[in-house]
């Protein structure tokens, strides 16, 4: 099995596009939710409050051609994306058009604009104006398809639609098919849009925070007093590389990963399996062949929705034990569904070079019924760490954990 290193970073995100800029706002403790008057129009939507980036807008030097297909979703990976790329020195390299480069992408679903549009004509019974365009913005391997086609990455493409796990199984299975030697260079991540039917589906379950009032003050994850998730958007994009490859032409390595597992719980669609999220990260560990004192920090998928928290904390209290310290981000960035398994990654690589830990926004006094874990607040915290454990979960019991470890 090949070594596997990540040689470029990109990311969009509600607290900025940029390590420095993100940093600075953990540093902080900024957050990116904020009330979402617009919502207010949809009778029966309890929760108020999302995580937008706000600043996004789609630079102009795109050619027509190449984003005539793209909802906002896409625009959004291909902006992470573009900047992954261009740190990893690959922006004009022949090397895409090898058919050794490939990608993997996820999303939870195409863009929503598109899907009502064709909704509504469908409804109408007129579909005279539906065009192809508007077809591939809606389906739900439109992340993939479109960043295939925008930067003419001419290797094998996995699309991944896992909901919250999109974004990290899609980083898995680049690395997998880069240490298998299938591929010498793949370009991974996940990306999400905001839309308040992802905020409508949550509310169904009473899994979303009400707390529009002070929308800073909310998602709190593993807190006594949370009361919900909140959603978010944004993306996510990682160039992953055969260390050999990277080295050979002298690239930048940004962090190793040494592990991937994922799994089904083969049970209830959105009830969480404490169980079945062991297994993951014990698969994790094993992949990575590191016992699980090697690890120096967890970032957890942490949804701040009550039975999620829990059954996350008892799993990894299992698998690592107490002295294990561990943290959300989604407490800064709301839930970004299928981006988030991808900008957790992100950070996580910058935290490993910086050797700093991000702490969980609004966690103030840990629920009592969550596991005994170290869940760091406050303040950005210093720390030597070498390798770091990302956990993420998703509707339909599916489980990925990924392991990073720190290139010296």
């Amino acid at each position: 099995m090949r070594r596997v290193v990540v040689t470029g970073l990109g990311a969009v995100t509600a607290l900025g596009n940029s390590w420095p800029e993100f940093r600075r706002a953990l540093e902080s403790g900024t957050s990116g939710i904020r009330l979402m008057p617009e919502w207010a129009d949809y009778t029966g939507l309890n929760t108020q409050v999302a995580g937008p980036v706000d600043h996004f807008v789609m630079p102009t030097d795109y050619p027509r051609k190449k984003i005539r297909s793209m909802g906002r979703v896409s625009q959004l990976a291909a902006v992470a994306s573009a900047s992954a790329l261009e740190q990893a020195g690959l922006t004009q390299s022949s090397l895409r058009h090898s058919g050794r480069m490939g990608l993997a992408y996820g999303s939870s679903t195409g863009s929503t604009d598109a899907i009502c549009e064709f909704a509504a004509r469908l409804s109408g019974r007129d579909l005279s104006g539906v065009t192809a365009t508007n077809y591939v913005k809606m389906m739900s391997n439109t992340t993939a398809v479109n960043l295939s086609v925008c930067f003419e990455i001419q290797g094998r493409t996995y699309s991944t639609s896992t909901a919250c796990t999109s974004g990290s199984q899609a980083i898995g299975y680049a690395f997998e098919a880069i240490a298998s030697g299938k591929q010498d260079i793949m370009l991974a991540g996940g990306a999400e849009e905001l839309c308040p039917s992802e905020a409508a589906v949550f509310d169904t379950f009473r899994a979303t925070s009400r707390k529009n009032h002070c929308p800073q003050q909310t998602p709190s994850p593993f807190d006594a007093e949370r009361d919900g998730l909140v959603i978010g958007e944004g993306a996510a994009s990682l160039v992953l590389e055969d260390y050999d490859h990277a080295k050979a032409r002298g690239a930048l390595i940004f962090g190793e990963i040494i592990g991937f597992a994922t799994n089904s719980d083969g049970g209830h669609v959105t009830q969480p399996d404490s169980s079945s999220m062991q297994k993951a990260m014990a698969l994790a560990l094993e992949d990575a062949r590191i016992n699980a004192a090697d690890v120096d920090y967890i970032n957890m998928h942490g949804t701040a929705t009550e039975w999620g928290d829990i059954a996350e904390s008892e799993a990894c209290f299992k698998v690592y034990g107490n002295p294990m310290p561990v943290s959300s981000l989604k407490g800064h960035l709301g839930h970004s569904l299928g981006a988030c398994g991808a900008i957790e990654a992100w950070a996580c690589l910058h935290m490993l070079r910086d050797q700093v830990l991000a702490p969980t926004l609004n966690l103030h006094q840990p629920d009592p019924r969550c596991a005994p874990l170290q869940y760091l607040s406050g303040s950005l915290r210093e720390q030597k760490i070498h390798t770091i454990v990302s956990n993420n979960f998703a509707f339909g019991g599916l489980n990925t954990s990924l392991v990073f470890r720190a290139v010296s």
